[in-house]
């Protein structure tokens, strides 16, 4: 008993001696912060960002006309490279849809003269270290990326696929095989059936920024018809290459010259024309009717421009004053009116043809209406009425305050420059874009929000339950009629 009546005694002295030690910390530690009133969120200073430049990097020519870019990055033991070719599936033939995002992808999967597609996999992977190919809209694409240590051995396997490729019949059969499961599959999703179909209604759907690829178009390709691809825009002069990583200039620009110096295909390169662009629709309201659908997705707009136009600052400063949080569609429509889970705006411009302004967003299907009404309103408001300097300055330092992410890594800015030089931008281009929005006045944001934005023009697609629309799309106006849209797919025959 006595020896359990000491031990308590003990632990009564511990607790005590650790609420003092408690106490003790707080008061010479933490009280002196707490007794400090804080400042409100207006009062903070910081000090100014640093002025950003461009890193050091190297730009030489081959005698075969590739270019190419140097940046060298000691802070990862790892290398990273891209090249860009001068092509698109913009210029698919009409009846055969599909061929460059085939070519892009057996390119690589089809293997090479050297080693088939399971030895160039198995290659890459003893090394954690990846080959890829692929062709979108406006650009061909070839990466690599590996450890510093293996980059000659990875390195030759870039060039290889690249200069090599023997699109293994096989190869194309299982890709087309994948294909038709998409085409299956297109319809299953609201989103994309709305994307989709409003690219169709803005550039028209035989329009290379908005076709379909389709089962018969598909049908249609074969492996020569790759092979050809391949030929015309898989050249020297059509390739940029640009390399980043733990690498030295000269020992890499060595190797560069080595792989690729005395590539020479047996044909010219050739460089296409751009499509034509034009208004495939001057206004009107379309509707693809789901009715299985408890929402409506819906997408609004007309053609756009282009990033290189002087007023592109400006527009994207109206972007700001619309868009994101804190901009007038989320406070107005979404957050005051309650019309909306997502809304949005933006006039979306492209490098070398016209983008797209494009509003829209999900909502219940009884506010459908509603919802498109409020968005007009919003739309007509920003033309007719100034934008007070709260918002402008807000959109200005939104845009500013997030332009340091342009400069994340190196190998972003490497990306970066060559899709300047490959579209014909100059290469201070987004220097030039952040002067351009820290001049933007009042009066510019009105200006342009009158010149760009056309209402009249607007053409207006809803994905929705039909029935469940009330009032109906027609109220919209005395003279609207409403378009029925068909999404069914179209057999292979």
């Amino acid at each position: 008993m006595k020896r359990t009546k000491l031990k308590l005694k003990q632990f009564k002295l511990f607790l005590l001696s650790l609420c003092f030690f408690t106490v003790s910390f707080l008061t010479f530690n933490l009280l002196p912060s707490f007794a400090a009133a804080p400042k409100h969120y207006d009062e903070l200073t910081f000090p100014v960002l640093p002025e950003l430049k461009l890193p050091k990097y190297t730009r030489f020519e081959l005698k075969n006309g590739i270019r190419v870019y140097l940046m060298e990055d000691k802070e990862l033991p790892l290398v990273g490279g891209n090249a860009l070719f001068s092509t698109g599936d913009r210029f698919d033939p009409i009846d055969k849809i599909g061929l460059a995002s085939l070519t892009g992808e057996v390119m690589r999967t089809g293997g090479t003269k050297k080693h088939s597609s399971d030895e160039l996999n198995q290659l890459l992977e003893r090394r954690a270290a990846a080959v890829e190919t692929g062709i979108n809209a406006t650009a061909g694409s070839a990466s690599f990326s590996a450890l510093a240590e293996d980059i000659e051995p990875v390195f030759d396997l870039f060039a290889e696929v690249i200069q090599q490729p023997i699109f293994a019949q096989e190869k194309l059969d299982l890709a087309k095989k994948q294909e038709q499961g998409g085409i299956a599959r297109r319809n299953d999703n609201p989103d994309e059936i709305t994307g989709r179909e409003f690219q169709k209604l803005i550039y028209g759907d035989r329009s290379p920024y908005a076709r379909t690829l389709e089962y018969k178009t598909l049908a249609n390709i074969s492996r020569e018809d790759l092979v050809s691809f391949y030929q015309k825009y898989f050249h020297p002069k059509n390739m940029i290459l640009g390399i980043s990583g733990d690498f030295d200039t000269a020992k890499m620009r060595s190797l560069i010259e080595q792989k690729f110096g005395n590539w020479e295909p047996s044909q010219s390169a050739e460089v296409s024309p751009l499509p034509t662009v034009s208004p495939a629709n001057q206004g009107g309201i379309f509707l693809v009717n789901q009715p299985q659908l408890s929402q409506s997705y819906v997408q609004m707009g007309h053609l756009g421009g282009l990033l290189n136009s002087p007023d592109y600052g400006a527009l994207d400063v109206m972007n700001g004053v619309l868009n994101g949080f804190g901009g007038r569609l989320f406070n107005n429509v979404r957050s005051r009116q309650g019309l909306a889970y997502t809304v949005y705006a933006a006039w979306s411009a492209k490098f070398d043809y016209p983008g797209v302004f494009v509003a829209g967003g999900q909502t219940r299907s009884a506010a459908t209406v509603p919802f498109i009404k409020a968005i007009r309103a919003e739309i007509d408001r920003i033309r007719t009425e100034a934008v007070t300097p709260t918002e402008l300055a807000f959109a200005k330092e939104s845009k500013i305050n997030s332009f340091i992410f342009n400069f994340e890594d190196p190998s972003q800015t490497l990306s970066r420059l060559m899709r300047y030089e490959y579209y014909g931008y100059p290469e201070d281009f987004i220097f030039r874009y952040r002067r351009s929005i820290e001049a933007a006045t009042i009066a510019d944001v009105q200006r342009v929000a009158n010149t760009y934005l056309k209402p009249e023009n607007l053409v207006t697609l809803v994905v929705g339950n039909t029935a469940a629309i009330q009032p109906p799309l027609s109220s919209l106006g005395t003279s609207v009629k409403v378009q029925s849209v068909d999404i069914t797919i179209p057999s292979a025959t």
